[in-house]
């Protein structure tokens, strides 16, 4: 009886890593800003486009800002993750908290000063804070 217990123990322990992995390979996207959040974080499977010399990444964050930005490291928490990202030149990181709301959607919250930008007509502005996303 004993190893019957511990054998179902380690199944419900390894179906739900399985699935915590599972969660985090993502594609998302914010429709109103057409920003765009690519990550594995089970591994680093992620090409960047334009960054292919660099080989394989756990993700990056693209589409309508200045640059692309990728991710450094991250810390899974239940579900949300903290995801820390450097600009394609290295010279400006930002910390997020990407927190899963629903089973298709997201929101990724830019930590302490925003340093990601987009381009407004000949200007560089921030982002919003807060960016609503949903699965790709």
């Amino acid at each position: 009886m004993p190893m019957r217990s511990f054998v179902i123990l380690l199944c419900l322990f390894a179906s739900n890593f399985i699935y915590s992995q599972q969660q985090w390979i993502l594609h998302l996207v914010d429709l109103t800003t057409k920003i765009m959040l690519k990550l594995d974080l089970c591994n680093e499977s992620i090409i960047v486009p334009e960054m292919e010399m660099f080989g394989p990444m756990n993700g990056y964050l693209g589409g309508e800002i200045y640059g692309k930005w990728i991710i450094t490291s991250f810390k899974i928490q239940e579900k949300e993750v903290i995801l820390r990202f450097s600009n394609d030149l290295g010279s400006e990181t930002q910390e997020t908290r990407l927190t899963q709301t629903s089973d298709t959607t997201y929101t990724l919250k830019l930590l302490g000063n925003t340093v990601i930008k987009k381009v407004e007509g000949r200007k560089l502005v921030k982002i919003a804070p807060t960016l609503n996303m949903i699965k790709k």
